[in-house]
C-alpha cells in the first residue's frame, strides 16, 4: 500500500498528515496548544504566544523598550500610540485614505474609506479595522457551518440508503425460504395455487414502489427544499446575529477597559498633582517660616543698634552739659 506523504510541523519539525496540520502556519496540534494564537493587549493583532505570560507582540515589546508604555489612540482608542496621539495603524490610514470617518458598527470615528478595494472584502460597508476583523469572522464560521450541515446531511441520507437496501434484501430472502419450506410438505395443486398467490402479491409489490416516490418525490423536491432552504439561511441569520452581538459586547467590554484605563490614568495624575501641590506648598511654608525668623533676626540686631546708638547720644549729651558747666565755674 501506498503511504500518504507527511510534512513538518514549523514548531516542533515532527512530522505528520497534510490534515493534521493548521492552515497557514502549518503547526501540529500540540504545537496549537502549547504555542496558541492570541491577540496582543496593546495594538489588538493577532501573533502565536510563545509562552503564558507573554501577552504582547515582539513589535509593540520593542517599541515599549524604547518608548515606554503607549497610551490610548485618539481614533480608535486602542492603547498602541507610542509616538503622539496616534498609533501607527491610524497614522499610516489617516496619510493614505484621508481623515476617519464613522464606523458602521461600532459608530466610532475611526473607519477608513479604502473605496471599493477595501468595501468589497466586508460587503459595501464602512467598518473600522476592529469591525472588519469581526465581520470576517462571522463570515468564515457561517461558511464553516454550512459546510458541516451540507455534510452532515449527505452522510445522514447515505446512512439511511445503506440500512434500506439490506433491510429489503433480507425480507425477500426470508420469503424465498419461508415459500421453499411449505413447497415441501404440500401437493403440487396446493403449491401451485400457492405460487399463483405469490406470484400476485410479489407483482403488487413490485407495482407498489414504483407509484410511492412518484408521490414521495413531489414533497422531497419541493416543500422540503425549501424547508431546508429556510432552515438553512434562518440558522445561518441567527448564528451571524449572535456572533456580531458577541462582537458588539467585546467591543462594549473592550471600549469600557480602554475609559476604565483612562479614568486610572487620570486619578494617578490627580494624585500626583495633589502630591505635588502638598510639596510646593510645605516648601512655602518652610520658607515663609525662614523668612519670618530672619526678619525677626534682623528687627531685633536693629533694635539692639539703635538701644547702643541712644546710649551714645545719652552719654554724649550728658558730657556736653558737664563741660558747660565747668566752663561756667572757672574766674
Amino acid at each position: 500500500m501506498a503511504t500518504s506523504a507527511l510534512y513538518a510541523c514549523t514548531k516542533c519539525n515532527q512530522r505528520y498528515p497534510f490534515e493534521e496540520l493548521s492552515q497557514g502556519q502549518q503547526l501540529c496540534k500540540e504545537c496549537r496548544i502549547a504555542h496558541p494564537i492570541v491577540k496582543c493587549t496593546f495594538c489588538r493583532s493577532e501573533f502565536q504566544q510563545e509562552s503564558k505570560t507573554n501577552t504582547i507582540c515582539k513589535k509593540c515589546a520593542q517599541n515599549v523598550k524604547q518608548f515606554g508604555t503607549p497610551k490610548p489612540c485618539q481614533y480608535c482608542n486602542i492603547i498602541a500610540a507610542f509616538i503622539g496621539t496616534k498609533c501607527q495603524r491610524c497614522t499610516n490610514s489617516e496619510k493614505k485614505y484621508g481623515p476617519p470617518q464613522t464606523c458602521e458598527q461600532c459608530k466610532q470615528q475611526c473607519a477608513f474609506d479604502r473605496k471599493e478595494e477595501g468595501r468589497r472584502k466586508v460587503d459595501g460597508k464602512l467598518l473600522c479595522w476592529l469591525c472588519t476583523l469581526s465581520y470576517r469572522r462571522v463570515l468564515q464560521k457561517t461558511k464553516e457551518q454550512r459546510k458541516g450541515f451540507g455534510s452532515s446531511n449527505s452522510s445522514s441520507l447515505n446512512e439511511k440508503d445503506h440500512h434500506s437496501r439490506p433491510h429489503h434484501h433480507h425480507h425477500h430472502h426470508r420469503h424465498s425460504s419461508s415459500h421453499h419450506k411449505l413447497s415441501g410438505s404440500l401437493s403440487p395443486e396446493q403449491e401451485q395455487g400457492l405460487w399463483n398467490k405469490s406470484h400476485k402479491s410479489s407483482s403488487i409489490q413490485k407495482e407498489t414502489p414504483k407509484k410511492k416516490p412518484k408521490l414521495e418525490l413531489k414533497p422531497s423536491n419541493g416543500d422540503s427544499s425549501s424547508i431546508t432552504q429556510s432552515m438553512d439561511s434562518g440558522g445561518t441569520d441567527n448564528f451571524i446575529l449572535i456572533s456580531q452581538l458577541k462582537e458588539e459586547v467585546m467591543s462594549l467590554k473592550r471600549v469600557l477597559q480602554q475609559k476604565d484605563q483612562t479614568i486610572l490614568e487620570k486619578d494617578r495624575k490627580l494624585t500626583e498633582l495633589k502630591a505635588d501641590f502638598q510639596y510646593q506648598e510645605s516648601n512655602m511654608r518652610v520658607k515663609m517660616n525662614q523668612m519670618d525668623k530672619s526678619h525677626k533676626e534682623s528687627m531685633e540686631h536693629q533694635q539692639g543698634k539703635n538701644r547702643e546708638l541712644l546710649k551714645q547720644v545719652a552719654s554724649l549729651s550728658k558730657g556736653k552739659k558737664f563741660d558747660r558747666t565747668g566752663s561756667s565755674l572757672l574766674p
